[in-house]
């Protein structure tokens, strides 16, 4: 590497304070040639996509989240409605919540915002939340998971004196999400518990007439949102699912949604200026087009903690796919893993140095230290410094050991500058799959995982229907349930550890027994 190297490598939008330095990726003209016919479908796939055509065939749906921060970009005066209305109604409504015109039963005003979800419906407004919704108006708390420890534990948190000042806000499209669904029954049973009616304090964002917007309108919840099926989860933070919560936290969405359009703009451009292009191609040229290398996120910025989490199901979900689109077997991904820097420096920094050679490393800068003075921590240097410091070692130390990486600067976290870097990432992975020639847009191993729970959920109904006071062990049980050992034993254990059965251990799994 060296400073022409850089200089010529470097990607710079002066009017948005970002820049894309690839130096660190090695990425030859020779390379970039031989690319140049799938860089061309690339940009013809996106172009197809912006303008309505159906891309995600399997589902045969529309892909429409570049339009919701430009909603005169969408294909036809229905679906630029079915942005603009809900949006100025979702404004109009978190303004409402904080001047007390939509009030608790009791009166007073909502204190705080409960959001069930999960996935995409809690992954982006938890990253909107944790980067630029400190000193929110109001806090947020989430449920994220059907894991009922970490729900008492949030529920206690807000207290059951605080549950009347709270704002439930539950987001599924579908409204069938078990994880979703359960947070809300176990909410619901919350606020019963308090004498509290459930529906009067909850909003719900979901698609029209699915089984959430029936439970909201028998409940009689507050107001819905809708959610549109050409917005996929991971790439919804832009819709009502991540600007309904951003806007009751009184969070600037109007400077979010400019950022990503203001990105949008820019990765239209040709390659030799398209910042979305070029990380595509870095992402190519690291794993030859197949993902043999992992992406390390670090970002220099504590705010920006939950990008990397944020980043594993944009581009894990989007890329990690068994079949490309003419349906043959390729078992594509990228697997993203990260925390932030310089925190990471004294946790794993020392495998991507010295380990191995399995990865590349993303590097997010974030130019401004804080608002305000620095003090000296020593003689010359502030905080600031030292962070700036690490940042540059780590990257230079790294590229003299053979690890490639690429690094991407901001000059502060803002809503702008969040809106910018989900709409650089939507963009990259959009080209990245043309290049690999999948389907970014929908998740069949996701379904896959229900439809496995599923069948455990109705093999435990079994199993439980089976127990007496008599001991039985797995092999007996699967006998009488025609179903296979282990997942009897699974269920089994499962029930002991709730309480719900005994447990005798005998030497090995074989000869545990269970009785009521």
């Amino acid at each position: 590497m060296s400073w022409s190297t850089y200089s010529d490598s470097l990607i710079r939008y002066p009017h948005l304070g970002f820049s894309l330095d690839t130096s660190c990726m090695d990425l030859t003209a020779d390379f970039l040639t031989s690319l140049a016919p799938k860089v061309e479908k690339a940009y013809a796939d996106i172009a197809k996509l912006e303008a309505g055509e159906i891309v995600n065939p399997d589902e045969g749906r529309m892909v429409g989240h570049y339009w919701l921060r430009n909603a005169s970009l969408a294909p036809n005066a229905e679906i630029r409605k079915s942005i603009t209305e809900p949006l100025a109604a979702l404004k109009e409504f978190a303004e409402k919540v904080h001047t007390g015109q939509v009030a608790p039963p009791s009166g007073g005003i909502f204190e705080r915002v409960l959001l069930i979800g999960i996935g995409g419906s809690a992954l982006g407004p938890q990253l909107v939340a944790d980067s630029i919704g400190h000193n929110a108006r109001l806090p947020i708390h989430f449920l994220d998971n059907t894991d009922p420890a970490g729900i008492d534990r949030v529920l206690s948190d807000i207290g059951a004196k605080g549950l009347d000042k709270t704002l439930v806000v539950v987001i599924s499209k579908s409204g069938g999400t078990a994880e979703t669904r359960n947070g809300m029954v176990e909410t619901k049973a919350a606020y019963d518990a308090a004498g509290l009616n459930f529906g009067k304090h909850a909003v719900a964002v979901t698609g029209t007439g699915s089984k959430l917007d029936g439970v909201a309108k028998a409940q009689g919840f507050i107001t819905t949102f809708p959610m549109e099926d050409w917005v996929g989860g991971r790439t919804s933070v832009m819709s009502t699912v991540g600007l309904v919560p951003a806007a009751l936290q009184g969070i600037d969405i109007d400077a979010f949604l400019k950022g990503a359009a203001a990105m949008d703009v820019e990765t239209r451009k040709p390659v030799s200026d398209n910042a979305a292009m070029r990380l595509a191609l870095a992402w190519y040229a690291a794993g030859n087009g197949k993902g043999e290398k992992d992406m390390v996120v670090l970002p220099y910025k504590d705010s920006l903690l939950l990008f990397s989490r944020y980043l594993q199901q944009l581009v894990m979900e989007s890329l990690g796919k068994d079949k490309d689109l003419d349906g043959k077997t390729v078992h594509q991904g990228i697997a993203v893993y990260g925390n932030k820097g310089s925190t990471d420096q004294h946790a794993y920094v020392q495998q991507l140095r010295d380990g191995v050679a399995n990865f590349f490393v993303t590097f997010i800068e974030v130019r401004k230290g804080r608002g305000g003075d620095s003090i000296e921590v020593e003689p010359g240097n502030s905080s600031a410094d030292y962070l700036q410091g690490f940042l540059r070692g780590s990257r230079k130390a790294l590229y003299e050991s053979g690890r490639k990486s690429v690094t991407i600067s901001i000059p502060e976290v803002t809503p702008f500058t969040l809106g910018m870097l989900i709409a650089l990432f939507e963009r990259t992975v959009s080209f990245y799959a043309s290049l690999v020639n999948i389907n970014a847009y929908h998740q069949p191993g996701v379904e896959a995982g229900k439809k496995a729970a599923t069948a455990f959920l109705e093999l435990l109904g079994k199993v439980r229907s089976r127990l007496v006071s008599e001991a039985k062990n797995a092999d007996e049980i699967a006998f009488e349930t025609d179903a296979d050992p282990e997942d009897v034993y699974h269920c089994l254990s499962h029930l002991a550890a709730n309480g719900e059965v005994q447990i005798s251990l005998g030497k090995a799994p074989k000869e545990d027994s269970f009785s009521l």
